[in-house]
This record gives C-alpha cells, sequence and structure tokens, in this order.
C-alpha cells in the first residue's frame, strides 16, 4: 500500500506541471459586423406585414476567452449587437416604420485549430451553444396604428453556431482574431405571445418577439397576420485582439 501511494504521489508530481504547462488561456475583445438572412432581414414592409424582422446589417461588440488543455480548446464569447432599419410600411409606400432590435449573448463552445508550422497564423473552427436575449423597439406612422414609440418585451431564446478564422500572431502575448460566424438564435424556445389577450388589437403583434405562427392566424385577419415561424439567424464578421495570461 506504501508503495502503491510512492508510486501515485511520483506520478502525479511528474504529470501535473506537465498538465499545467501545457494550458493556454486568453482573454480580449473586439467588435464585428452583423449581416441578418432569411426571416431576421427583410425590408420593413415585411416587418409591417409580420413576414420577416426587416433588420439590415448592424454592429456587435464583444467580450472573448479562449482556454485550451492538451490540445482541446473551449472558448467562451459575450456580445452585444444592435441592428436597425427605417422605411415605409406599405409597397404603395404609404407609412413610415422605424425598428432597433438588440441582442445580447452568450457563447460556448469547442474549437478545433491547426497548426501551420513556420508561420504566424492558426486557422481554426468552432461550434456553440448561445443563449439570445432579445429586446427593442420600433414606431409606426402613417397607419392606422399608434403612431408613438413601443417598446418590444425581452425574450430569450437558445440557438446555435458555427465559425470559422485566423488567429494571427503579433507576439508572444497578443494575436490578432479574424472570424466568420453563421448564428441561428432561436433553434429552441419558439413560441407566440399575444400582451393584450383580452383586448385584441393590430398593435400587438409586434410588442413580442413572436417567432413561432400565431395560433389564431386567419387570412385577412388584421389581429392575427404572422402566417409562419420565423427563424433569426444571421452571418457574422469579427475582429478581436487577444492577449496571453
Amino acid at each position: 500500500m506504501k508503495n502503491l501511494l510512492k508510486v501515485l504521489l511520483l506520478t502525479l508530481a511528474i504529470c501535473v506541471p506537465s498538465l499545467f504547462s501545457q494550458i493556454t488561456l486568453q482573454a480580449g475583445g473586439g467588435v464585428g459586423l452583423v449581416m441578418p438572412s432569411g426571416d431576421f432581414g427583410g425590408t420593413t414592409q415585411d416587418f409591417y406585414n409580420g413576414t420577416a424582422y426587416g433588420l439590415s446589417n448592424g454592429l456587435n461588440l464583444h467580450g472573448k476567452v479562449r482556454a485550451g488543455v492538451l490540445g482541446f480548446t473551449l472558448v467562451g464569447e459575450l456580445g452585444y449587437a444592435s441592428l436597425k432599419n427605417s422605411g415605409v410600411a406599405t409597397i404603395d409606400d404609404k407609412g413610415k416604420v422605424d425598428i432597433t432590435q438588440k441582442i445580447l449573448t452568450l457563447k460556448i463552445g469547442p474549437e478545433f485549430s491547426f497548426s501551420l508550422p513556420a508561420l504566424p497564423l492558426t486557422p481554426y473552427l468552432g461550434v456553440n451553444l448561445s443563449l439570445n436575449n432579445f429586446s427593442g423597439d420600433f414606431r409606426i406612422q402613417g397607419t392606422n396604428l399608434p403612431a408613438d414609440q413601443q417598446t418590444m418585451e425581452s425574450a430569450s431564446r437558445i440557438g446555435f453556431g458555427v465559425n470559422g478564422g485566423v488567429m494571427f500572431k503579433l507576439n508572444p502575448l497578443m494575436s490578432i482574431d479574424v472570424a466568420l460566424h453563421y448564428n441561428l438564435m432561436n433553434l429552441f424556445g419558439k413560441e407566440y405571445r399575444d400582451r393584450n389577450p383580452l383586448k385584441e388589437q393590430p398593435i400587438d403583434a409586434y410588442l413580442a418577439l413572436n417567432d413561432d405562427k400565431d395560433p389564431l392566424y386567419r387570412i385577412g385577419n388584421d389581429d392575427h397576420f404572422i402566417s409562419k415561424s420565423r427563424t433569426i439567424n444571421s452571418l457574422a464578421l469579427s475582429v478581436s485582439l487577444m492577449f496571453g495570461l
């Protein structure tokens, strides 16, 4: 028993320092360009008709942590994006629509890098699960809807993403991280929520995220016009400055 304990302690004495010597940790942050696609994009007319969210490109600010041990890398990211759009409400150029959508996102997932000997860059691929919180406001003027600014009810969804990028080493402790991301932000949790079920009016459909079909949808019904489940996805290009710790 004593010999076994000695062997165990000797093994730990050898392996633990070796393990810590292989741990890498980076932290940093940066900016990005967010490009809504599918139902998340479109026009202000799509927003007014309930067929899409009608958002245009926006900016992202984020903080990022990358931890690696024994060849396995885990990445966490906290980001904030703001998307907007302005335009007409109807196809005959009536009314005016202003939309703002804000997204707070927490991502976590593994990353797989590829070494390129003798080059100061490291390509990588990653996947992640995300928790996305949506909020925002809008104003629709010149129609039969209230013309004052309205606030959307915040909502959270679980999403999934993939990304690929390149790390450019500037010096032993500093790197530039350039990446392209695909984000599906409402993989789970879609719902339709009526904030005023006892007093139905057309404005209600805009007051929540409402990424699922309205269960009371009927063709020609001005109070229940969201006819399908909507997917919230985007492409993003990010640049981060990372520091080794």
